[in-house]
């Protein structure tokens, strides 16, 4: 059975509640569920912190052991060097993924430190994004 982790950073335990004309109304614990139940055949698992130093150690101590990551670093992705190392110090599979496009929205979100590390980005689909990530894993 493949092992795959969502990995989501900041503010990213607010969905359903915070700016829901960017990020919907959908809580992502239920979105999860949803997931579980369609992946029944993968093992997925769920992290989100709100603190860059936990989401590099939840990096380290699954990277060399499941078969993917799907990461939303939330504003990491665009402050970070100390997550795109970690993402480059591993050996299991990330994707990158935004929920928004965030080339549509302000300049500095569309540079991403991670991008390089990541072996594709997913942006612009909602919470499908997430989805869309899994697939791709899958496709591996």
């Amino acid at each position: 059975m493949k092992k795959i982790l969502i990995l989501n950073g900041p503010n990213l335990n607010l969905l359903g509640v915070r700016e829901t004309s960017i990020y919907g109304a959908q809580d992502f614990e239920t979105y999860f569920s949803t997931l579980k139940s369609k992946y029944d055949i993968v093992e997925l698992s769920y992290f989100q912190s709100n603190t860059e130093g936990f989401i590099i150690d939840k990096l380290h101590e699954v990277g060399f052991e499941f078969d993917g990551i799907v990461l939303n670093a939330g504003a990491y992705t665009h402050t970070s060097v100390a997550i795109a190392d970690a993402i480059a110090a591993i050996n299991t599979a990330v994707i990158e993924v935004h929920i928004s496009n965030v080339h549509t929205r302000e300049t500095f979100r569309h540079h991403s430190y991670l991008a390089k590390n990541c072996i594709g980005v997913i942006c612009g689909f909602g919470l499908d994004s997430y989805r869309l990530g899994i697939e791709a894993l899958l496709a591996r």
